[in-house]
Order: structure tokens, then C-alpha cells, then sequence
């Protein structure tokens, strides 16, 4: 019963970091390569697998870890393994994708310091167990990957008429259909830095008019909030180290309260 229990729930954990918690078109995260790399579909794809594979490796060693690391200190530490984690990516990229690694250039390093990782460290794998952190990590990852792949597509479409590197629009010859030449004309704007914003504010607004769809037909699209808002009001994590805090702080009042009144 509890195996079934625990793979509900991290089958659950993996579907809100993917869908209903993405990381770019929800959680507004990672805007900086989000918008710097997509130029293409392949560089999305690239940098998204790239974070993936750190954001699960990082998640899972910090979960490991969650009550060794002392909690003055926790900080420098998930980045320290963080940057392990990327310095060994990076090494592999330059090896193995080096026409990866020259397009997505010093985007690899900034991984350490992506929000999106030190987030799901802090807020999941530091408080949750090794498999539901991997899953977080995995669905997450892929949320992100995802998204970048579907603004890079978009962007490489309608500014290069390419997609993965292919042609798929007539931009240099045009297609005669009976009398008229058809020919695609590229819009260049896409290829640069306004393009990204574009793209990401059509796509968000896209993913909303599903989600408002799907909720009219009774279908349930919030959050789990697997992350802390640190709305401890409302939060119904009780294992959760902010309301914990709060909650001792809070003790500690009514103990000085109580002493001052004797």
C-alpha cells in the first residue's frame, strides 16, 4: 500500500513540476537563458536536458545529505554541489557537443546559479526523501526543457523558416502554386532578444487559456505547491522548516511573555 502511495505521489510531484508548476511559463523562472539561448529549437533542447541532468543529480545528492548539512550552512553548500554537478556537464558538453557547448557558451557555467535549481534545493530536496526529489528534479527539468524547446522552435520558424536546423519554410526559392510564387519571407525581429519575449508572453498566455478551459470543465489544474511561498498561514506542509521556525519563534514569545508576567 505505501509503495502504491509513494509512487502516486511521485508521479504527482513530476506531473506539477512538468505542467501544473513549469518552471518558465508558471513559476516565471530561469528568465535569463530562457530568453538569451532560444534562438533555435536545438539550443532550447540543449541547455533544457542540460539543467535537467543537474537539477536531478543535485536534488538527489542534497536529499542524501539534507541531515548531515549543517543549516547555517546550507547554502554554500548546495552550490558547491550545484557547481560539481556542472563543472562535469560542462566538461562533457565541450567533449562529446562541442557545437553545443560553443552555442550555449557561458549560459553552462551560469547553470550554478540558476534559480530554478537552488529553488527546488531549498524548497524540496533539503526537506523531502531521495525518490520524491529525483522525481521533482525529473519533472521539473523536463518543464523547463520543454519550454525552451517551444520558444526556440517558435522563434527559429518565423525568423529563420527553419526548424532543428531544417528547412521547412521557402525562404530562398519559392513554391510555385499554379501561377502564384509562394515564398516565406523571415521575420528577423524573432531572432533577436524582443522575439523571446514575444514568443514567451504567446505561449503563457496559450498555457492560461488551457488551464481556464480546463478548470471551467471541472478539471483540476492548481498547484500542489511542492515549493515554500512562505505563506505559513495557509501552508499545509507541517514538516515544512519555515513554519517549524515560526512556530519555536513563536514559543519562545509566549515563554518571555509568560516569564515578564511572573
Amino acid at each position: 500500500m505505501s509503495n502504491v502511495k509513494e509512487q502516486k505521489s511521485a508521479a504527482q510531484v513530476f506531473l506539477n513540476g512538468l505542467i501544473k508548476e513549469n518552471p518558465t511559463f508558471v513559476l516565471m523562472l530561469g528568465m535569463c537563458p530562457t530568453l538569451a539561448v532560444t534562438t533555435s529549437a536545438i539550443n532550447g533542447l540543449g541547455m533544457g536536458l542540460t539543467t535537467t541532468v543537474v537539477l536531478v543529480l543535485s536534488n538527489m545528492i542534497i536529499s542524501l545529505l539534507r541531515n548531515i548539512i549543517p543549516d547555517k550552512v546550507r547554502i554554500p553548500a548546495f552550490i558547491v554541489i550545484i557547481a560539481s554537478f556542472v563543472t562535469m556537464v560542462e566538461l562533457l558538453l565541450e567533449g562529446f557537443i562541442p557545437s553545443l557547448y560553443d552555442a550555449l557558451g557561458i549560459y553552462i557555467p551560469l547553470i550554478v546559479v540558476n534559480c530554478i535549481i537552488l529553488g527546488r534545493a531549498e524548497a524540496f530536496a533539503s526537506k523531502n526523501s531521495v525518490i520524491p526529489s529525483i522525481f521533482d528534479g525529473l519533472g521539473m527539468g523536463l518543464g523547463f526543457a520543454v519550454a525552451l524547446t517551444l520558444i526556440g522552435a517558435v522563434r527559429e520558424i518565423l525568423g529563420a523558416g527553419e526548424l532543428f536546423g531544417l528547412a521547412i519554410l521557402p525562404v530562398e526559392e519559392p513554391i510555385m502554386l499554379g501561377s502564384f510564387a509562394l515564398k516565406f519571407e523571415p521575420i528577423r525581429i524573432f531572432g533577436l532578444a524582443p522575439g523571446a519575449f514575444f514568443v514567451l508572453a504567446a505561449l503563457t498566455a496559450t498555457q492560461n487559456k488551457i488551464k481556464k478551459s480546463m478548470a471551467e470543465k471541472g478539471k483540476n489544474v492548481e498547484k500542489i505547491q511542492s515549493g515554500c511561498n512562505f505563506d505559513c498561514a495557509s501552508c499545509g506542509d507541517s514538516g515544512c522548516s519555515h513554519k517549524f521556525y515560526d512556530a519555536q519563534a513563536g514559543e519562545k514569545k509566549e515563554v518571555k511573555e509568560e516569564n515578564k508576567d511572573a
